[in-house]
């Protein structure tokens, strides 16, 4: 077993140099402009592409987490690269970036797991797994001394959302939380095409309507690669009592490239109960 999982996309989803990455990441969030409801931020939605193409879109809900410390950051991915039936959380000790190692929550771990038959502690999809890590840089620049528990969704059936949203809110009842949903939306459309998917997902989301937007995403009236993480998200937070999602920014590769024939979408929401 692996103990600290290595950077696995560094120097192609990021810049591998910690200096360079640094300037980096703090260029984006300086760009990024704050606009949130007041309240208690209990989830994020973030993309996961590389940050040339999606960096500035999570710039803009890593943001609203500077002076806000949080003890554990919980991060829910899909699984790109590998298949299996559930639910894993990284069986090691730490991820590590070129910023420097994140150290698991041990205990919230075990927790998820215990007497669990979905939710496991293992390798499984994380190994090349780029969703998860994307996400770390920025938080070691907006978060000092936190601890994080790395999700990896095997399989996104709709059950497992649920089931994984039950289990987060019963385990972070009362502790200084945030989850993280990693998700690009709809793939290698026209921009056309992929604006008006897109636009589906934003209702769905703008209406914190986790129903509707599971069945426009099983009926492939849209399109998220991570939906079934959004999902659990925003189920967990509704039993934490967040009453309110934000959409902060969206665009698609095509902003970036010019190349409007084949794009992918990108989306940052903030999850908000209201104090």
């Amino acid at each position: 077993m692996v103990s600290v999982r290595p950077p696995a996309v560094a120097g192609m989803f990021y810049e591998a140099n910690p200096k360079i990455l640094g300037q980096e990441i703090d260029r984006m969030l300086e760009k990024a402009t704050l606009k949130v409801a007041e309240g208690t931020i209990t989830a994020l939605i973030v993309p996961h592409a590389g940050y040339i193409y999606s960096g500035l879109t999570a710039a803009y809900a890593y943001k609203l987490l500077k002076n806000k410390p949080v003890q554990t950051i919980i991060i829910i991915s899909p699984s790109h690269r590998e298949y299996f039936n559930g639910i894993s959380i990284f069986n090691g000790t730490a991820y590590r970036t070129p910023l420097g190692e994140i150290p698991i929550d041990e205990n919230l771990r075990d927790q998820l797991i215990k007497n669990d038959k979905i939710i496991v502690s293992s390798a499984h999809g994380h190994e090349d797994e780029h969703a998860v890590e994307v996400q770390l840089p920025f938080l070691q620049k907006v978060q000092d001394n936190f601890k994080i528990v790395p999700i990896v969704m095997g399989d996104q059936k709709e059950e497992y959302c649920i089931h994984l949203g039950n289990k987060l809110a019963e385990a972070l009842e009362g502790k200084q939380a945030l989850i993280v949903a990693s998700s690009d939306l709809s793939h290698y459309h026209s921009s056309d095409e992929a604006n008006k998917l897109d636009q589906i997902v934003i209702d769905d989301l703008a209406n914190f309507d986790q129903v509707q937007l599971s069945d426009d995403l099983n009926a492939r009236r849209a399109e998220a690669c991570g939906g079934g993480p959004i999902i659990a998200t925003i189920h967990a937070a509704k039993l934490l009592g967040a009453d309110h999602l934000e959409i902060l920014h969206h665009c698609n590769s095509g902003d970036v490239t010019g190349e409007r024939d084949a794009v992918v979408g990108y989306l940052s929401a903030a999850i908000i109960r209201k104090n």
